[in-house]
């Protein structure tokens, strides 16, 4: 079995985290925006994929794009030619774009991702491989050894807005 890098040590500790329906937020959401230096995005409704992954790397002592956008991840650390365990994965949804960590894949050949915002909760989802558009990797951490990818069950993402 493949180690945990520190962001995704950092991730699975918030692993069930959802947003508050309502008028209230959750202010582990609204910490994740500070973290990568929005703090003016004051609710949990914003998409927050972004948020979640670079306040993972931020936490783990690693600069993250400081973006709001999941596609800005395409420009950020350097680029790799597959998945690895713990890469940053961008996908296209509907209006936009997705990011979060690859921790494996399932028997279908979906790719498993740890990210925040699915479903409007931070957990483990699947994804086909047509939705994914690039792998990186942060620049100043040395490339993991190629590990297959750890095989097991999880839901398909419904949603990611």
């Amino acid at each position: 079995m493949v180690s945990d890098p520190a962001w995704l040590t950092e991730a699975r500790k918030l692993i069930g985290l959802h947003e508050i329906k309502g008028s209230q937020h959750n202010p582990e959401i609204l910490q994740m925006w500070r973290d990568i230096k929005r703090g003016g995005i004051k609710d949990d409704e914003t998409a927050w994929c972004a948020a979640f992954a670079g306040a993972m790397l931020e936490r783990a002592g690693i600069k993250s794009s400081r973006f709001e956008s999941a596609k800005s991840y395409l420009q950020w650390g350097r680029p790799l030619v597959g998945p690895v365990h713990g890469c940053i994965a961008v996908l296209v949804r509907k209006g936009g774009g997705h990011v979060g960590f690859v921790v494996g894949a399932d028997n279908f050949g979906r790719l498993l991702i740890l990210g925040g915002n699915q479903d409007d909760a931070v957990n483990v989802r699947a994804f086909p491989l047509e939705r994914f558009v690039g792998f990186r990797w942060p620049a100043e951490i040395p490339l993991p050894e190629q590990w297959p990818l750890e095989v097991f069950a999880a839901d398909e993402s419904r949603t990611e807005t």
